[in-house]
């Protein structure tokens, strides 16, 4: 594959590093193309590498895979906490509807499939003292 076939596949994935340039570490500039510091999930893990096996302190490494201290340190938890899977960046973003509970969205299950978006809202509001837009109650009677 070359270079520019798995920065293309990178690109579609999302997994391009963000800053390729600042990557000096000595793998990846050897020339050994199989290293590429495009590749963000490869730099991770050469990074979180380079500091357990090789014993090289935080503060280089981070800054040699193109990362700060802070991040390194978020990274080394990720794989920590989910191993490989860690090293993927999470989705940006909220995790879903903040304000629907399991209560509210049980209570919605089994309301009337007459009443609308507007009158559930005001329903909840009512029963829960949560105010939904009607369109928040529509998605969730959907689901």
């Amino acid at each position: 594959m070359s270079h520019q076939s798995r920065r293309a596949s990178l690109e579609v994935a999302g997994l391009v590093h963000p800053r390729p340039e600042a990557v000096t570490a000595p793998v990846f500039v050897g020339g050994n193309p199989f290293f590429f510091a495009v590749d963000k999930v490869q730099v991770k893990y050469e990074m979180l590498r380079a500091h357990v096996v090789d014993g090289v302190n935080v503060t280089t490494t981070a800054a040699t895979h193109g990362y700060s201290r802070p991040s390194f340190y978020l990274v080394e938890a990720a794989f920590a906490d989910r191993g490989m899977a860690g090293l993927l960046d999470d989705r940006p973003g909220r995790r879903g509807p903040l304000k629907m509970s399991e209560e509210i969205v049980g209570f919605l299950a089994q309301a009337s499939g007459d009443a609308s978006g507007a009158e559930l809202a005001r329903e909840v509001q009512a029963r829960f003292g949560v105010l939904l837009h009607p369109r928040t109650v529509e998605k969730a009677r959907r689901r």
